[in-house]
């Protein structure tokens, strides 16, 4: 079985920052999702996110091809988290190649949040602050966990989750594509059902709107598109003090399939 996936992505400047270094991008064909949120100074955070996108796009593509035309003497296709962890190791060396590269780009990286589909399964990778939420049967749960130094801080009781909110290190991330020559991976399996929504999101959106607004306004958004637009202005209302990007994909029953 296969679940019709309805999809949009938005990106906003936010109400501060005079350039964007975020970046998204998907291939429904692929079924490959991704969300970067660039660091770096001058415009080297533009670069490192365009670059994460792109090569887990391209990646995934290349696998793509492989998968619609086997052959007895191609390798076993990975499994989807192989596939998604080697994509973001791809992307990663790229960033970090590019970097070496050009003294005006040395230290740049980019957090990413990229999500596979395939049928009614999904798989989810992630290194950094952005993140993926999944709405499911009334109730939404973030299948992330930041990659940050705040949330190191919240694990070992040093501070609440109000001090989080407003800490003033927010923006120290652990972990990034680029910053290093290999990079840790978080992946997770899952399955879809008809009606959940996935929401990608950079911490430009996340840091403004507590869990159960983001909800409010994709619940009740008639299109991912919508949806999209509405979460962004909601962002920018409360501050937009960050560059603000989200991608939204909803699942629905593929054409023709009726209840059980």
């Amino acid at each position: 079985m296969s679940l019709d996936v309805q999809v949009a992505g938005q990106s906003d400047v936010g109400c501060v920052r005079t350039n964007n270094e975020d970046s998204f991008g998907y291939d429904e064909l692929c079924g490959i999702y991704v969300v970067c949120d660039g660091m770096g100074g001058a415009a080297a955070g533009e670069v490192a996110s365009r670059i994460g996108v792109d090569s887990v796009l391209e990646y995934c593509r290349r696998n793509g091809e492989a998968k619609s035309s086997p052959s007895p003497q191609m390798e076993p296709i990975p499994s989807r988290a192989s596939l998604l962890t080697n994509a973001i190791q791809f992307a990663n060396r790229k960033i970090h190649s590019a970097a070496a590269q050009n003294q005006a780009q040395r230290g740049m990286g980019a957090t990413i949040v990229a999500v596979l589909v395939e049928g009614t399964k999904f798989t989810v990778a992630h290194a950094g602050d952005s993140r993926v939420y999944l709405l499911h049967n009334g109730k939404i749960e973030q299948l992330t966990e930041d990659h940050s130094l705040v949330t190191e801080q919240l694990r070992r009781g040093l501070i609440t989750e109000e001090q989080a909110r407003h800490s003033e290190v927010q923006n120290i991330i652990t972990r990034a594509l680029g910053t290093e020559e290999n990079i840790r991976v978080d992946v997770r399996d899952l399955v879809a059902d008809p009606g959940d929504t996935l929401l990608l999101a950079s911490d430009g959106l996340t840091r403004h709107l507590l869990d159960g607004k983001i909800f409010e306004i994709v619940e009740r958004s008639p299109s991912c598109q919508d949806a999209c637009a509405q979460l962004v202005a909601a962002a920018r209302e409360a501050g937009g003090l960050d560059n603000i990007t989200c991608v939204v994909l909803r699942f629905g029953k593929s054409p023709g399939q009726t209840s059980a």
